[in-house]
């Protein structure tokens, strides 16, 4: 079998991993190897910011995963998208970047993850960024991720905006600033109206160093142990034979939430009941890896509009020509959307430390949300989700087929508080869309329409068409309990040689997107592996 050594060996070459790889390769006396299972970012799509709907839909940039399905739910089977290929999750999702509240790092340390407050990850957060409206105390001017704020605007976005103001909330320009609350235009990593992923904005300029070594299509198997230490890691090259890299430093797991906890259990490590099931013996009991699975739900909103505005209209026949064109010529214009125009961050109710729910305004409405199909008549949508998710769920190997697709189980909405919210989020928007500013541009209230009144209801209709919005976390979760997984160094309880750094360490949900907090993790996290080889 072909054995290799470096210093460090990464395991995925996603948001985390493409930082990892960058940040430890600096250090021209450290050998890094990079495997990633998927490929390279060789499609028009991924640097095309409105071609993350193509890119959803594609094996070949994603895992294209299913929950289990549940009767929360009323027994569907939902979508739950994985970037594949160097980049991860960077190359396919909607770019929306959003830190989060600073109470959530707060709680992430009161839970006993001493180091991980927010005023210990501020520094690293204006590590990543280069806002390019300029850095300050809270905002990072320098960084290797370009930050705007979406430059594409419509009269509906700017009706929708002044329609939250006339509904009691303020408008805010920058909700990764000092207050996240109000209404406003979404901030993107793009750059140059192109998407400006973890593997542009990190990998990519590192590749060129001698001491990192990337290779694709080069999927973990299993994680070596001799005794307590993780020594290395199995793969394979496309349908290669097996392959063995040795880390003579340490193996960083950066597989992300759905896969990190998988390679656990195939290694052995995890849950003994679970092992057994599957067949797979025991070397490290941990009975919390696969838990603590944590996703935001969002429900789609949507209303008739009044003129043919909308991206319905404008992404057809010779306007989306003349879309193509502009794109190319200006890297502006429709073509420049991801998936969210306009922001909203409000408190459901009195006495809240923050925002509790987060709307994504589109001018564009689904026919079909699984596959991305748009209305042909125009439409306008206001995405809805509760931010602080209470409902936990599982992602375990399957006993029938440890190494394919694990079954996951969201158990989306058991929490009481989750419900509530998500409730009093939709009929917030329902009175934010029946201001006078919207008048002139709604003409009717599609889904989930007008006799939806009662709570049931509401949760009803929440049920049945809500989709996951690609947050997935937890499931190897930071903490000092029995049910923790690493510890405050990322750090897997009870091995040596390993550390986990994706979303899977995250030990509750941070409050919007879950892009940039996975960024700041991997920056402190390489810190962290950087002062223990000192």
């Amino acid at each position: 079998m072909t054995s290799e050594s470096f210093d460090y060996v990464i395991v995925g070459g996603g948001t985390a991993g493409c930082i990892l790889a960058s940040r430890l390769s600096e250090d021209p006396r450290r050998t890094v190897l990079l495997l990633e299972a998927g490929g390279r970012d060789t499609s028009m799509w991924v640097h095309i910011p409105a071609g993350f709907g193509k890119l959803l839909t594609n094996d070949r940039f994603n895992w294209r995963f299913h929950t289990e399905p549940e009767e929360n739910v009323h027994g569907r089977s939902i979508v739950v998208p994985r970037g594949k290929g160097l980049g991860g999750s960077s190359l396919i999702n909607g770019m929306i970047f959003v830190r989060g509240q600073p109470n959530d790092y707060d709680h992430w340390a009161q839970l006993g993850n001493r180091g991980w407050s927010w005023t210990d990850v501020l520094p690293y957060f204006r590590k990543l960024e280069h806002f390019e409206d300029g850095g300050d105390a809270l905002r990072g001017g320098d960084g290797p991720l370009n930050i705007v704020r979406v430059g594409e605007r419509s009269p509906l976005s700017e009706a929708f905006i002044a329609a939250a103001e006339q509904a009691g909330y303020p408008r805010n320009p920058d909700y990764n600033g000092a207050e996240q609350d109000g209404f406003g235009y979404y901030q993107v990593n793009q750059r140059g109206g192109r998407r400006h992923s973890a593997y542009e904005a990190y990998l990519r300029p590192a590749m060129r160093r001698p001491n990192l070594e990337v290779r694709t299509e080069a999927r973990a198997t299993r994680l070596l142990l001799e005794g307590n230490r993780v020594t290395g890691v199995e793969y394979r090259l496309g349908d290669g034979p097996p392959r063995q890299a040795s880390a003579r430093a340490e193996v960083l797991l950066a597989a992300g939430a759905v896969q990190s906890p998988q390679l656990l259990e195939l290694s052995g490590i995890g849950d003994p009941t679970i092992l057994a099931a599957a067949g797979i013996a025991t070397r490290h009991a941990l009975p919390g890896v696969g838990d603590n699975y944590i996703d935001h739900f969002c429900t789609r909103m949507n209303w008739r509009v009044t003129r043919p505005i909308t991206l319905n209209e404008l992404s057809r026949g010779w306007r989306l020509g003349l879309a193509v064109a502009r794109y190319f010529a200006t890297g502006k214009g429709i073509l420049s959307l991801g998936t969210g125009l306009a922001h909203g961050f409000v408190r459901t109710q009195p006495g809240l430390s923050g925002p509790d729910v987060q709307y994504f305004f589109m001018h564009a409405s689904y026919a079909n949300a699984g596959d991305r199909r748009l209305d042909k008549l125009p439409g306008m949508t206001v995405g809805v989700t509760n931010l602080r998710t209470e409902s936990r769920g599982t992602i375990h190997v399957r006993p029938e087929d440890p190494a394919g697709a694990p079954a996951i189980r969201p158990n989306f909405l058991s929490a009481a508080e989750d419900r509530r919210a998500l409730v009093e989020g939709m009929k917030i928007a329902r009175r934010i869309m029946e201001q006078p500013a919207m008048d002139p541009w709604r003409a009717f209230e599609m889904n989930p329409g007008p006799g939806v009144e009662s709570d049931a209801e509401w949760l009803d209709f929440a049920r049945r068409n809500g989709q996951t919005i690609y947050h997935a976390l937890g499931t190897c979760s930071m903490g000092t309990g029995a049910r923790a997984v690493v510890d405050p160094e990322l750090r897997i309880h009870g091995l040596e040689g390993l550390r986990i750094v994706d979303a899977s360490v995250m030990p509750a949900m941070v409050s919007g997107n879950t892009a940039a907090a996975v960024m700041m993790v991997a920056e402190k996290a390489s810190d962290l592996i950087r002062a223990a080889a000192r």
